[in-house]
């Protein structure tokens, strides 16, 4: 008998949409902070402070998200998998594309830790490896979530794109360089023409569950989801034979 999903697996995609959010949150509050906003109202303290918890809960979420993929099992997703991309048979590209985000995160809380002895410049270039994790976790979800195609999670995505879309080109505005300039107008428009074209020619057509990678077994359904609770064991009706 076929389970239907699991806690874990609603578990494992709300922290994944979770974690996207906050770290939207946390990029966008970086980008700021670069650009040494500081007024009455509010303090750059306050916005270091506000990012700084923001990534942390960000990485937390991600942990919860990466922890409960594995218990669920429907997927055949490993430990092995999450540190390093490119070993899952479960649509393989677009998982990668979390581990890696997901060690681009890990380099950045250990080098937060070992800040003292690594010097603020090393720590920095580091540092920057939190921006590059952003666009790589919101194209992971959508190519590998089940449930990409959804009107309301599509408008989550949307939202974070244009967050970081108008930091971005707000930022452009402060920018006295012309390389910087040049560089975040390329940004600005790559970023959401190239995630909309995806969704519209991956996520959003039919059989994109096979072309993303997922093994036959689970695509015939032969593969089932393992059940929470034994079933009953029927009770002894004294013919035994």
């Amino acid at each position: 008998m076929t389970v239907g999903p699991s806690l874990l697996w609603y578990t494992t995609r709300a922290t994944g949409v979770v974690a996207l959010l906050l770290l939207t949150g946390s990029v966008v509050l970086g980008v700021t902070g670069v650009a040494r906003i500081d007024t009455p109202r509010w303090p750059r303290l306050l916005n270091a402070g506000l990012h700084r918890n923001l990534s942390l809960l960000a990485v937390a979420f991600v942990a919860i998200h990466v922890v409960t993929t594995i218990l669920d099992g429907y997927a055949p997703i490993g430990w092995f998998s999450v540190i390093v991309p490119f070993t899952s048979p479960y649509r393989t590209l677009w998982l990668s594309l979390g581990t890696v985000a997901f060690d681009l995160l890990l380099a950045v809380v250990i080098s937060s830790l070992v800040r003292v002895r690594l010097g603020y410049r090393a720590w920095r270039a580091v540092h920057w490896l939190a921006y590059a994790s952003w666009p790589i976790a919101l194209w992971h979800g959508l190519g590998t979530g089940s449930d990409s195609k959804l009107t309301w999670l599509l408008a989550l995505d949307a939202a974070c794109v244009a967050a970081m879309t108008c930091t971005l080109g707000w930022r452009l505005t402060l920018a006295g360089r012309r390389p910087s300039v040049l560089a975040t107008t390329l940004t600005c428009i790559a970023l959401p023409l190239t995630t909309a074209a995806f969704v519209a020619v991956g996520p959003l057509q039919p059989g994109w569950a096979r072309r993303a990678g997922t093994p036959v077994t689970l695509l015939s359904g032969t593969a089932l989801r393992p059940a929470t609770t034994a079933p009953p064991t029927p009770p002894a009706t004294g013919n035994t034979p």
